[in-house]
């Protein structure tokens, strides 16, 4: 079954129910990242803003970071992995990273597959990352693993490249290997300006986050402490 392939996309499911954990808005270690120096235009004040550095002969740092990235094999469900780079021949990528083993990740799955079918036409592959084998994560996702491409990272070989240190996280990744935006833990603002980063670099409609039926915020978990 190709993943990629427009035409040959799953009509959508219906809506999941979520149970909003009952948290305060307020987050400690949450964070947002977007990469300067690209067509971003967010309104959101962000935080820990990344500038690329640019060594003395006029070559920049992130480029070897891009070649790293561009280098991680991605191994979906069903087929043959393949290096990251391979996956951005046609699309960007929108991704959504998730521990099954953690309540964080399932709080938020509802509002995930929300976002990622929004963007569903653009152009960008919307996909989920689990840290965890194929069964592991076919038991978390449930219908959602054959409803959209997915990618197991039982190591977090994946999610510590693309540099995340929490999770769920959504990321935007282009076509260039660059991570263009990044948003940790659950903040509807912060996950509203990587879904803005997206809709604004693929002509697309903006997604409404959050909604009514969406969680409170919370931070999400390290994934060094994860077992």
């Amino acid at each position: 079954m190709p993943f990629d392939d427009p035409a040959a996309r799953p009509d959508h499911l219906g809506g999941i129910q979520t149970q909003p954990p009952q948290r305060s808005s307020r987050l400690g270690d949450h964070r947002t990242i977007v990469i300067a120096g690209r067509a971003c235009h967010i309104s959101q004040s962000l935080d820990r803003v990344h500038l690329e550095q640019v060594t003395a002969d006029g070559l920049s740092s992130h480029a070897v970071a891009v070649t790293a990235l561009l280098e991680l094999v991605l191994a979906p469900l069903d087929g043959d992995p393949r290096p990251l780079g391979d996956w951005l021949t046609t699309f960007h990528l929108a991704t959504v990273a998730l521990d099954p083993y953690t309540n964080e990740s399932s709080w938020i799955l509802g509002t995930a597959k929300r976002i990622l079918d929004d963007f569903r036409g653009a152009d960008v592959r919307v996909n989920f990352l689990v840290t965890a084998d194929a069964e592991g994560a076919r038991s978390f996702l449930g219908p959602l693993a054959d409803e959209f491409l997915v990618f197991v990272d039982p190591d977090r070989t994946v999610v510590k490249g693309l540099g995340l240190t929490m999770l769920p996280a959504f990321v935007f990744v282009r076509l260039d290997g660059t991570v263009h935006a990044a948003a940790e833990g659950w903040n509807p603002i912060e996950w509203r300006a990587v879904a803005e980063s997206i809709a604004e670099v693929t002509a697309w409609t903006k997604p409404v986050i959050p909604t009514a039926t969406d969680p409170l915020a919370f931070a999400g978990t390290a994934i060094d402490s994860l077992p």
